[in-house]
């Protein structure tokens, strides 16, 4: 079935695989599929990952990209659970709103939105998520957002994990115009 290679399906593509709305109401009511927002269906059957509300968001804004704490997540590079879906849109996008999961919008534009995006397969949906230097980056942009400690936290995580790709922070870093605030801590680290 659809369902389980998608993981999450849009009614549409329900749609053109041929079930009909009424047979997706039908198929809802029996606890064959589940609803799991506004236009989305999943098979209730199969057990959602830590990762199942990026797939949701990725289907319903497919132009957003994962970002600072959902991304940070996604890359192990913190210990923070973010009870949201941080989310980057052009900042001449559409605002999207969802009723679940709950959504943190951030608004960027030019090369800050279009570069640094990265296609992963999520439950068999395709998530876009920003890279791990360009998420660190991103959290020094954001600090005030997203806390201080939380972009310091990001920086030592990905400097022990990655310490040869220190070069990618910086040029994400150079697009934020963020090299002067991430300097000390660079050099704090040693």
């Amino acid at each position: 079935m659809l369902l389980r290679d998608r993981g999450v399906a849009r009614s549409r593509d329900l749609e053109r695989a041929g079930v009909t709305r009424t047979q997706i109401r039908r198929l809802v009511e029996r606890g064959v599929i589940e609803r799991v927002g506004w236009g989305l269906y999943r098979d209730p059957h199969q057990e959602p990952t830590e990762l199942a509300d990026l797939a949701e968001v990725a289907r319903r804004v497919p132009e957003g990209v994962a970002c600072l704490l959902s991304a940070l997540r996604f890359h192990h590079l913190t210990t923070q659970n973010p009870f949201e879906v941080w989310l980057a849109v052009d900042r001449k996008a559409w605002r999207p709103r969802l009723e679940h999961p709950p959504l943190r919008l951030v608004y960027l534009s030019g090369p800050s939105f279009e570069e640094g995006a990265e296609v992963h397969d999520v439950e068999g949906v395709p998530v876009r998520v920003f890279s791990p230097a360009k998420t660190v980056a991103d959290c020094f942009k954001f600090r005030h957002k997203v806390g201080t400690e939380v972009a310091v936290e990001a920086l030592r995580a990905f400097r022990e994990s990655r310490p040869k790709q220190l070069a990618d922070v910086w040029h994400y870093a150079r697009i934020d115009r963020v090299g002067a605030v991430m300097q000390p801590y660079l050099e704090a680290f040693g």
